[in-house]
């Protein structure tokens, strides 16, 4: 029959037979290796940032310039990270992170194309964000003509217009195009979704983006 005493008993056994188990458990047993652990920890840590910074592009939470330029960073800080890291037993990231259940899959293909998103898109499909721009300025432009006027229904394409030509390094760094969306960005941004513009700031909005769209094409050529 079990008791109180019976169970105490056998707690003061398992004390004596296996002190191990309340010794501290150490990764490393020298510097070396403990620079080993550390080189480690800080490539997990740079890879889960990535991912991180993957999603928040996405869901819109940065510019498309602070992610190229954080973007940018992390994936030189992850290349020199894995040089102090890479051996047989890690010959390279997938392998490190399939090894740690490191489930980062926006990370790991950013990693496998060594180059932020942004830059993909427009060195790999520059004619596709031509077109992109075109287009948004186009669709902007019918929207405000046909009394289109509340937040919701303008901020969209103007932010997605925003985001398409800060990415496009081809143009001038004084683009005045890209001031004038981005002025309409912030004038927008103090708004609430119902509020509307009102038909100064139509006209003139109407104005902005035709100009805008005027130079852009004077850009191509």
């Amino acid at each position: 029959m079990y008791s109180a005493s019976s169970g105490r008993r056998h707690e003061r056994r398992f004390d004596t037979n296996r002190p191990e188990l309340y010794e501290e458990v150490k990764l490393f047993r020298n510097a070396r290796e403990r620079e080993k652990y550390d080189n480690m920890a800080d490539l997990f840590a740079l890879i889960q940032t990535l991912q991180c910074l993957e999603k928040a592009y996405i869901k819109d939470a940065v510019t498309a310039k602070e992610y190229t330029e954080a973007c940018s960073k992390l994936l030189a800080q992850i290349s020199a990270a894995f040089n102090l890291v890479k051996s047989s037993s890690y010959p390279d990231i997938p392998t490190f992170m399939k090894e740690y259940y490191l489930d980062c899959p926006a990370a790991l293909q950013r990693i496998e194309e060594g180059k932020p998103i942004t830059v993909q898109d427009n060195q790999g499909n520059i004619s596709k964000s031509i077109a992109d721009v075109i287009s948004l300025y186009i669709t902007l432009c019918d929207k405000l003509q046909m009394d289109m006027r509340a937040k919701d229904e303008l901020y969209t394409d103007l932010k997605c217009l925003a985001d398409v030509l800060d990415r496009m390094s081809n143009l001038p760094s004084d683009f005045e195009g890209k001031k004038k969306v981005y002025f309409w960005v912030g004038e927008l941004d103090k708004l609430s979704a119902a509020d509307v513009l009102d038909e100064e700031q139509v006209r003139q909005m109407v104005f902005d983006l035709e100009s805008s769209r005027e130079a852009f094409v004077r850009t191509l050529g």
